[in-house]
């Protein structure tokens, strides 16, 4: 097997990213059939394959699923590499916009910014905290945090985590109602609406939760005021495990339930190949979340 080249690897996790060798191709300023050789030079030189097509999009093999977190490691140390070699992290300045959830921003994220302001004390970031999906093409910022993967090719994406949530509520609402003692028995009690109530009750579903409008009575848009309703009794919510742990006032329900799960995505678009600060930030992102 022959020592495979790095500029096949990058193509190779710019096409596990992308899902389609156009896409990856727009990522990485190349054209089409350069990518495509690269990736079949990778595939020749390790002596397995990488990709098999389903319809218009690549998916990865085993092979490519378990060679991937590899190539993601050279990629990480190879860009860590050069930002300590030369000592660029101290000297990055200007600003970042990072959008997040109001929660994930007050109770997530400040210990990596932490970290950030360490490694870049001349950057500045704004940290937009906001629920809606932002539009990164239009720079409303400059690297997104979301639960929902973005569809837009120009964009790079990638799945950092996949996080857990339960259910909880606040001991004055427990003394009120009761314990719920199955995931059934939830339909009879009150819910906090963090902003959809349709939503809410179209992810619920499928664990066996089904509710109704007329579970919620009360709620907000903003996650942080949804979840200090939450806290002082008004009803049940669904929360982050992450956020519940810098937090207080609430108890968890139905212990013996698998938790909830769902993805983090971590987003930002092409100029991620040519902004110093931009690859900075996303990679110690990626890094804090793949590690939590």
């Amino acid at each position: 097997m022959n020592k495979p080249d790095w500029t096949h690897i990058r193509a190779f996790l710019a096409t596990a990213d992308a899902g389609t060798l156009s896409a990856a191709a727009r990522q990485l300023s190349l054209t089409q059939p350069t990518l495509s050789r690269q990736v079949s030079a990778l595939e020749e030189s390790l002596g397995v394959m990488l990709f098999e097509r389903l319809g218009r999009r690549l998916a990865l093999t085993d092979a490519g699923r378990e060679l991937l977190p590899h190539g993601r490691k050279m990629l990480e140390g190879a860009d860590g590499l050069c930002l300590a070699a030369s000592a660029q992290a101290q000297s990055i300045e200007g600003t970042i916009r990072i959008t997040a959830s109001d929660m994930m921003s007050a109770f997530v994220l400040p210990p990596v910014l932490q970290i950030l302001r360490q490694q870049a004390p001349r950057l500045s970031i704004d940290i937009v905290a906001a629920n809606d999906i932002r539009d990164l093409m239009r720079r409303e910022a400059d690297i997104a945090i979301r639960h929902v993967r973005p569809d837009q090719p120009e964009l790079i994406t990638r799945l950092v985590q996949e996080a857990t949530a339960h259910f909880y509520a606040a001991p004055s609402y427990l003394a009120r109602r009761g314990q719920p003692g199955s995931l059934a028995a939830l339909s009879s009690h009150e819910f906090v609406n963090f902003g959809d109530i349709q939503r809410s009750i179209e992810f619920l579903a499928p664990l066996g939760v089904h509710l109704t409008p007329d579970n919620f009575r009360i709620g907000s848009n903003s996650g942080l005021a949804a979840w200090e309703l939450v806290r002082q009794g008004f009803g049940i919510g669904a929360m982050a495990d992450d956020v519940v742990e810098h937090s207080s006032g609430v108890e968890r329900l139905l212990t013996d339930q698998p938790p909830i799960r769902f993805p983090v995505w971590l987003t930002t678009h092409r100029e991620l190949h040519s902004s110093r600060r931009i690859r900075l930030v996303y990679d110690l992102l990626a890094e804090f979340f793949a590690a939590k």
